[in-house]
């Protein structure tokens, strides 16, 4: 079968086509057939040579850890049921950007009938943390959040779910173009991030107090800056690090404001909260209650101009690889 594979560290050119044999399904397992895969900017610092501390990957190797597809075979102790069935599933980091791939059983998602596979695999790491950062958070109705990387896959998603919570929503994102699709989301407040006064700006929206949660898909400078509009009393979540690395906050200060600091270890899930998550946000989606947003589409043979898009930071919402 044909996979992207990394063949060594370096720029989006070091992903390459490939042929490998066909997976095969052991016990628990099924094989399936990739309609759709899910890419994340975490993948492209990944193949730089980047969060090697992280991410225990060395070259050659197949990236890719959320797909949508349909079952074509299993292993022992599976269900033949499973066979024929769309679903959406998070393999871990790599083996995704694959014709087929082998995944447990046990981590399958059904897709809902009405759900396109390609909304689904916009779905199978953002709309699972997405509601998961939801719950963790406690977001409610009448609180002010703030959204950074607002138009982006997660971001989009966010801030969905936040006015579906009933809160007050304030998003950040960079440019016209995806500002003015976080204002379609529903978004109260949207800040251009590339207007040197926008922490004035958003801190103006927020109101004195701040923000009683903030949720940071961007990191660095950025996010440090979101951190100082945190009411106090209120959450800080960092769950992006697209700039580099995660926002350096002050874990004293935060403790002094009394500011409960939420990481990306708080989102790692077991596989029975993915599958419960995952299946709640796929049927928001099916209802017509949640849209994922797809910015662009690559075949697999193009896996290489689907990462210089994502670091080029030129799409809105999800980028997918394609059969």
């Amino acid at each position: 079968m044909r996979v992207a594979q990394v063949k060594e560290f370096g720029g989006p050119e070091v992903l390459v086509a490939a042929e490998v044999p066909d997976p095969v399904a052991g016990p628990g397992e099924a094989v399936v057939a990739v309609s759709a895969v899910d890419t994340i900017f975490v993948e492209t610092q990944v193949r730089s040579g980047a969060f090697g501390e992280h991410f225990a990957v060395q070259p050659p190797y197949v990236p890719g850890g959320g797909i949508a597809g349909t079952v074509r075979a299993v292993g022992q102790r599976v269900a033949k049921a499973w066979i024929g069935r769309p679903v959406i599933t998070a393999l871990g980091f790599t083996g995704g950007y694959a014709e087929q791939a082998v995944a447990p059983v046990a981590k399958l998602v059904p897709v809902p009938d009405g759900l396109g596979l390609q909304e689904a695999a916009a779905l199978v790491h953002d709309g699972v943390t997405a509601c998961a950062l939801l719950e963790s958070t406690g977001l409610g109705a009448g609180e002010r959040v703030l959204i950074l990387g607002a138009s982006g896959g997660m971001g989009t998603l966010l801030v969905q779910l936040a006015k579906a919570a009933g809160a007050k929503v304030t998003g950040v994102a960079r440019g016209e173009r995806k500002t003015s699709l976080v204002r379609e989301l529903g978004a109260d407040v949207v800040v251009d991030a590339a207007r040197d006064d926008w922490v004035a700006q958003t801190r103006a929206a927020l109101g004195p107090a701040g923000a009683d949660v903030v949720l940071d898909g961007v990191g660095g400078a950025p996010g440090l800056a979101a951190f100082a509009l945190t009411a106090d009393g209120g959450i800080f979540s960092a769950h992006g690090a697209p700039t580099g690395g995660f926002a350096p906050v002050d874990a004293s200060e935060a403790e002094r404001r009394g500011i409960k600091l939420l990481g990306i270890g708080d989102v790692q899930l077991s596989d029975e909260e993915y599958v419960r998550l995952a299946a709640k946000a796929l049927e928001e989606a099916a209802a017509g209650r949640l849209r994922p947003v797809i910015g662009g589409t690559f075949p697999l043979t193009r896996a290489a101009e689907a990462h210089a898009a994502i670091e080029a930071r030129t799409l809105r919402g999800k980028v997918l690889l394609t059969m």
